[in-house]
């Protein structure tokens, strides 16, 4: 009786040591930072809406709103700088910039290169943008099965494994941290 006992529980350890998991039967859809990266390239938050943070798609639209204001203010003022510049030092005398007496050749010009380096600056700032939204997409659709939780778990088993063959086998510890 002491021998069937013992077979039993060597049978049962064994078959629990080499038993593998079957994951074919729980097949869970992957999230793809692909797809998310290609419908942000498409429109700008459709990738944080397929990664369901809603929230950043104010913040980009927003982002886009307040640099398109500034590239349309700086360009306008621009046109105004430089069309009163061109009038001022054309030959034609019957022509007057709005400016006439306010403000100095120097200051015009002054006025042109400010203006038109923050116009341009809106312009760069729309593309990173445009590149950070991508990017956010990307990274945040990598980490979408990232499980954050604080329940973190550590298991210590006993390992046995065959180094192949001529080689001498070794039993170890192996610690395995599970995330829940």
């Amino acid at each position: 009786m002491k021998k069937i006992i013992a077979i039993f529980f060597v049978l049962a350890f064994s078959l629990q040591v080499f038993a593998q998991k079957n994951d074919t039967l729980a097949v869970k859809k992957k999230h793809s930072p692909t797809k998310a990266t290609l419908l942000s390239l498409a429109l700008p938050g459709l990738g944080q809406c397929y990664n369901k943070k809603y929230w950043k798609v104010p913040i980009i639209y927003g982002g886009f709103a307040a640099l398109t204001y500034g590239v349309i203010f700086n360009h306008t003022e621009y046109g105004r700088f430089k069309s009163a510049y061109g009038y001022r030092v054309d030959s034609d005398s019957l022509t007057v910039d709005e400016f006439n007496g306010l403000v100095s050749d120097a200051e015009l010009i002054s006025n042109v290169d400010y203006y038109r380096r923050n116009r341009d600056l809106c312009y760069i700032g729309i593309g990173l943008l445009y590149v950070m939204n991508l990017i956010d997409a990307a990274v945040d659709a990598h980490l979408y099965d990232f499980d954050v939780s604080d329940n973190l778990s550590m298991r210590i088993q006993p390992e046995f494994r065959d180094m192949g063959f001529n080689r001498q086998p070794y039993t170890g510890a192996r610690v395995t941290f599970v995330l829940k």
